[in-house]
């Protein structure tokens, strides 16, 4: 019994340390599209005074490693669920409670400091609260929170095939998704017809290929040791899709964003191991949600005061970060923990009402 206790244990603490490597994973996306934004995309809005130091043009590419690693996680989150509602109580703790406060931050510090352009209003900051604005043509307060819709459509999706109970026929449906990805670019292509858009946004088959790849990532380490064929072909039409309907180079991100994932998962990769890497991806979501506007604010405040661009570049991320980690500290975690905490504590008066 002691032995089991400690293998049991063993197997814990494995687990945690592959999952600290995809935390890393995300600290990384979300590190790649900050650099991105305070290079490449500012110069291009704003313009820099004078030479920058180095520019991350490749930087936005952390959101499709975003995508592959969503893939991986919420199914292995499904997986793990007893009822749906658990599921949608864990993704909206999550979202949500961070998601708000960055939006309330952005157009207060936005309206400060002055970015033009970029001001939201606060009627389009309240449309923004549900999430779901890039459904009805609402401007987002942040460029970056379009990728929240797809990611919602995501959960969308793959809560739909745990309540139909086809789980286990997830290869088969993301074929068909691939499929029908391939479908609609064939028409475009050659008959120059446009299939219905809100069908192609709503199964979000942009982006189906990359989640299909996190997806797949999950099943082989959940069956490693097995023969995964039928993993390995999925994943064979998914970076197919990718060389066909987008380019080469994102089918060969498609590919690296796989087997890091994967090699993450399976604790392989030693060199996220980093405590500080750990840390981004703990403050990586408010990271995410806070850096562009209010990093844009501050850059050019900063290139009016005279700053260089490597000195703007870095005090601004300092600061950022800083206030994404604080936001982490204060709002996300205790909101998070304490919205499941009540969550529980609702089941468990359910569950004790219900017995005999």
């Amino acid at each position: 019994m002691a032995q089991q206790l400690i293998r049991d244990m063993n197997v814990r603490h494995r687990g945690a340390q592959r999952l600290g490597q995809i935390d890393a994973l995300r600290g990384l996306a979300a590190l790649s599209v900050m650099a991105f934004h305070y290079t490449t995309k500012y110069d291009e809005l704003f313009q820099f005074s004078g030479t920058l130091p180095f520019n991350a043009s490749w930087g936005y590419l952390g959101v499709n490693l975003f995508f592959v690693i969503s893939g991986f996680v919420i199914f292995m989150t499904l997986e793990r669920t007893q009822r749906a509602m658990d599921f949608v109580v864990s993704r909206a703790s999550r979202l949500y409670p961070a998601y708000w406060a960055a939006i309330l931050l952005t157009v207060c510090i936005t309206h400060v400091f002055g970015l033009p352009g970029k001001e939201a209003t606060w009627q389009v900051a309240v449309l923004n609260f549900l999430m779901f604005q890039g459904l009805f043509s609402v401007p987002p307060v942040e460029g970056v929170y379009w990728t929240l819709l797809v990611e919602l459509l995501f959960y969308a999706l793959a809560l739909t095939l745990y309540l139909t109970q086809q789980m286990r026929n997830v290869l088969r449906a993301l074929c068909a998704l691939l499929c029908l990805r391939l479908i609609y670019w064939g028409f475009a292509e050659f008959a120059h017809i446009d299939l219905p858009w809100r069908i192609r946004q709503l199964l979000i088959l942009d982006f189906i290929a990359f989640f299909s790849l996190g997806i797949i990532a999950y099943r082989m380490v959940r069956n490693s040791g097995g023969s995964n064929r039928g993993e390995w072909l999925t994943g064979a039409l998914a970076i197919l899709v990718l060389c066909v309907t987008e380019s080469l180079m994102l089918a060969s991100v498609g590919l690296a964003c796989f087997f890091a994932v994967w090699l993450a998962a399976l604790g392989r990769l030693g060199l996220l191991r980093s405590r500080l890497l750990t840390w981004f991806g703990l403050i990586s979501y408010p990271l995410y949600l806070l850096h562009e506007n209010i990093g844009w604010a501050i850059l050019r405040q900063l290139q009016f005061r005279g700053w260089i661009a490597w000195e703007a570049i870095a005090f601004t991320s300092l600061v950022v970060i800083a206030i994404a980690a604080a936001l982490s500290r204060s709002v996300e975690r205790p909101t998070m923990g304490w919205i499941r905490r009540r969550y529980r504590q609702m089941r468990e008066q359910e569950l004790s009402g219900a017995a005999p």
